[in-house]
């Protein structure tokens, strides 16, 4: 059968549980160290890396705590300690200089100074938990393999278990059985239950691939696993004799806050492979939405005729755009999931039969009562987006830096949530130097952080691992041909029910949510194709293979193992979530996107649904343990010692289709792109420079920068007569040479310097597109088209994919469109164009009536209208308040909201002057 990567040998077997604890319980050998091993607390970074994870390491607060919190405003101790710094850099980056750089990042170097000890516990006699005066990171040193891991799970109890044991419930759809039934807990289960249904069969297998697939690597990433369950368990135990265990339980009924009676459950690995199916979904997916884009497709060439509605489309969908920036510039190509020449296998909807298959039945009491006012534990919209980004790197490799050593400010971007989702740690032991961040509950490695000489991070790739197959119906609606035979689909069911709790006084209720599973996913919409009945499936790579990633973060975490650019590019292959890599040592600076990238059969073009049948399937597919055939590493966009890597969610490389709309001439990515190069063409880069960079750019709209230039250009074009417009147009001039920022006029302020240039920018946006795009494409085409790509993502917007008071923005809207169309209309070069000139239907006297007419009407909307307030605490017209990061608890314990910075949530900053 196939293999995960040529790395990975072995013969699939089933193993009994008996047989996988005997297993896990018995510590397997270490692994062989190469030549290149140290000491394990051996630190060749010399003060020069720092980080920063806010709003602090404690995530976990008692029944006291949280009241203490409600009712007086305290806080437990380094509760929200990282999120001064973090906050201040919006306002302190520009007189930034390298002696300054701690006083907004934590220095990350291995272990604690003795003067810097606030505390020391042995879980077990085998390691050592070592706690920092500053920010209450656990630095953890095992004697043994086994004791480093135990520790890593004990401290990850002791900082996350509530947030873990959320998670572990998202992960099997029993969220709101288990936190209460609001609305809120309830969309969020059911999001995610859609994209993973997962049996615990199906979970433990996951475990029972890696015990016989992932080789040597495999069995010793099981025995860490079970290790660091023990951790957690053994937290578990101590906290619940000693009544410290986290409040929470209290308040949703879980623990009874008087005679101590109740369970908090033991953590077992199958729970480890459900929160690593949450995070998957979340950060390390890709594709899907083809039967959206079949639905604009339809829509285009209902408009303007087959041909000319698909160049209309293809221009729109920017699937290889000339203009786009891209990770790797060093005129490499990595053609993938490309448009073919002649489309096969094609299976597009008949219009007006698309259904979406419904999730929730039997919906009783609470279930039908609950309004979205009923807040929840978790935001119900953390699946929602088509596209999962958000994170950046910035990279300078030593040819050009002030040192001669590679600069990276680097990490990902999880969101705001109190506590983090995220936890920093730092692990020694074994086989094991490493010192970053993990997901908690995932902890057993480091997965972005630093080793002894080497530091690494991701962002979001979001390439196409994700196919939408039409199955043909048979017999029933339950029934479809599967290589010429009908066969039933799978039902896959999960009922919860709740009582109010004192967390959440939703009333008592129940509803079932069921999923059709086939060979080739579960379904999620019913159609007609040709008039035949069908059910749209989704399959995705890693689907029931959420756990394989294990064996890449064991190998980044070993000393042994990462040892240059080389090593660290084979760590990477292992990692079969979609993510972009990076590297830095004193050295040298890398790039790896990772991913398990199906080969398509000839023809199929990724961005449509496709028919299931063999001559179509993903070449060499498995459907009993969904394997297939995989594009080789050397097909994946990857570089070494390039001059410099930007990367914001953005194109990879050229050739390499981005798995949805949005990567055109203008990117977010573009505001890092423009910066880092001419830091690089002036040469002598030092980290507080590209800092600096990363800073910047954080603070400006990318609309200003980019659109607004060509926006005044066109209105410039004569005198503008009517008072309203003069005022408004001379704001948002003043606001260009200011630089576009949204920033406060001084820290604390809560006031935007320009804040009128930024209310009418705000309103203006939505009008302008639409003024611009509908009255060419219809009203069908263009509503087609923002289901697609969503026209704005300013970072008031709660109407974007990220939702309001989110950081992330600007990755998602239709600045590049509009950007190609006023060069068009000004007569300007346009590579990769529109296929057709919207504004003002091409004429620029037109266009300039539209854009000003749409300025004025945006200029005398209040804004009151503009940021109408909302229940979390802005009042209507706040333009700070509804633009500011709010820390979403995930907990009882609150955090305070700070102004907006579009920036990575953990953040590295390194620069490696040795090297071993």
């Amino acid at each position: 059968m196939p293999l995960r990567t040529p790395r990975r040998i072995g013969t699939l077997r089933t193993v009994t549980a008996g047989a996988l604890l005997a297993l896990t319980a018995t510590l397997v050998a270490p692994l062989p160290m190469a030549a290149h091993a140290a000491d394990p607390t051996t630190d060749y970074c010399a003060n020069q890396c720092a980080d920063i994870l806010p709003p602090g390491e404690n995530g976990n607060a008692t029944l006291a705590d949280i009241l203490a919190n409600k009712v007086l405003g305290t806080r437990p101790a380094h509760t929200m300690d990282q999120l001064g710094p973090y906050s201040s850099l919006a306002s302190g980056y520009q007189n930034l200089s390298d002696a300054t750089i701690t006083n907004f990042f934590n220095n990350s170097s291995f272990g604690v100074p003795s003067s810097q000890v606030a505390s020391v516990e042995n879980p077990r006699s085998d390691v050592t938990i070592t706690r920092d005066k500053a920010t209450g990171v656990p630095h953890i040193k095992g004697s043994t393999r086994a004791g480093t891991e135990f520790g890593a799970g004990y401290a990850a109890g002791e900082d996350r278990l509530w947030l873990m044991d959320l998670f572990r419930h998202v992960g099997r759809g029993e969220l709101s059985s288990f936190a209460g039934g609001a609305a809120a807990n309830r969309g969020l289960e059911q999001e995610f239950w859609r994209q993973a249904p997962y049996t615990e069969d199906d979970l433990q297998s996951q475990i029972d691939w890696l015990s016989t697939q992932g080789g040597t690597r495999g069995q010793q990433a099981l025995a860490d696993a079970q290790s660091y369950v023990d951790g957690i368990n053994a937290y578990i135990t101590a906290s619940k004799n000693g009544r410290y265990f986290p409040g929470e339980y209290v308040l949703t009924g879980h623990v009874d806050a008087i005679t101590n009676a109740g369970t908090i459950d033991p953590f077992k690995l199958t729970d480890l492979i459900a929160l690593a199916s949450v995070v998957g979904a979340l950060f390390g997916t890709g594709g899907g939405g083809e039967v959206q884009s079949a639905l604009s497709l339809l829509s285009a060439q209902q408009k303007y005729g087959t041909d000319e509605g698909t160049k209309v489309w293809e221009s729109f969908r920017e699937r290889d755009d000339p203009e786009a920036v891209s990770t790797v510039h060093d005129g490499s190509s990595f053609p993938y999931a490309g448009k073919p020449a002649t489309a096969q296998g094609e299976a597009l909807p008949d219009p007006g039969s698309v259904v979406q298959e419904p999730l929730v039945y039997d919906a009783t009491g609470g279930a039908t009562q609950a309004t979205t006012k009923s807040a929840g534990v978790l935001p119900s919209n953390l699946f929602s987006a088509p596209r999962k980004g958000m994170s950046n790197a910035l990279l300078v490799s030593g040819a050009h830096t002030a040192s001669g050593h590679p600069v990276a400010v680097f990490g990902p971007q999880t969101g705001y949530f109190a506590p983090q989702l995220l936890m920093l740690q730092e692990l020694q032991g074994p086989g094991i130097s490493a010192r970053g961040a993990s997901f908690a509950g995932l902890g057993m490695y480091v997965e972005l952080g630093r080793g002894q000489d080497y530091a690494w991070s991701a962002t979001s790739a979001s390439q196409d691992v994700t196919d939408t197959y039409a199955v043909e119906l048979c017999q029933d609606s339950t029934h479809y041909l599967y290589h010429g035979s009908c066969v039933p689909m799978e039902k896959l069911e999960r009922t919860n029910s709740w009582k109010p709790t004192t967390a959440d006084s939703t009333p008592a209720g129940s509803y079932r949510m069921q999923v059709w599973r086939t060979a080739y996913g579960p379904v999620e919409y019913r159609a007609t194709v040709g008039g035949k009945q069908v059910a749209y499936t989704q399959l995705r790579s890693s689907y029931r293979h959420e756990a394989d990633s294990i064996l890449g973060f064991q190998e980044l975490n070993d000393p042994g193992f990462v040892h240059d650019a080389a090593s660290f590019q084979l760590a990477a292959q292992d990692i079969n979530y979609t993510f972009n890599w990076f590297y830095a040592d004193s050295r040298q600076t890398a790039y790896y996107n990772s991913g398990t990238n199906p080969v398509r059969a000839p023809g199929v073009d990724a961005s449509f649904p496709v028919w299931a049948q063999a001559a179509y399937d993903w070449r060499g597919w498995d459907p009993a343990y969904n394997t297939a055939d995989y594009t080789p590493p050397s097909q994946h966009p990857q570089s070494v010692n390039q001059d410099y890597y930007v990367s914001w969610n953005n194109k990879q490389a050229p050739g390499y289709t981005s798995a949805g709309f949005g990567d055109g001439s203008v990117h977010r990515a573009d505001l890092l792109d423009d910066r880092v190069k001419a830091l690089v063409q002036q040469g002598g880069v030092t980290r507080s420079a590209l800092v600096k960079a990363m800073e910047d750019a954080a603070v400006t709209d990318l609309r200003g920068e980019d659109v607004l230039p060509e926006l005044l250009q066109v209105i410039g074009g004569a005198p503008v007569t009517d008072p309203q417009e003069a005022t408004a147009v001379q704001q948002l001039t003043t606001w260009r040479q200011d630089g576009t920022k949204r920033r406060e006029t001084s820290a604390g302020s809560h006031t935007y310097a320009d804040a009128d240039a930024i209310r009418v920018m705000d309103a203006w946006w939505p009008l302008l597109i639409q003024g611009e795009f509908q009255p060419g494409l219809g009203s069908d085409l263009y509503g087609a088209l923002t289901a697609d790509l969503a026209v704005d993502e300013s970072p008031s917007a709660g109407h974007g994919p990220t939702g309001s008071h989110a950081g992330s923005s600007f990755q998602f809207g239709w600045w590049s469109y509009a950007d190609k169309d006023l060069r068009a209309v000004l007569g300007k070069p346009v590579q990769g164009g529109l296929a057709h000139t919207y504004c003002g239907g091409g004429q620029l006297s037109a266009c300039r009536d539209m854009l000003l007419s749409t300025l004025k009407q945006a200029a005398a909307v209040p804004a009151a209208t503009v940021y109408p307030g909302d229940d979390g605490g802005c009042s209507a017209g706040d333009q700070w308040c509804a633009d500011s990061i709010v820390q979403r608890p995930l907990g009882g314990v609150t955090d305070d909201r700070i102004s907006w910075q579009n920036r990575p949530t953990y953040q590295q900053v390194v620069e490696f002057p040795a090297h071993r």
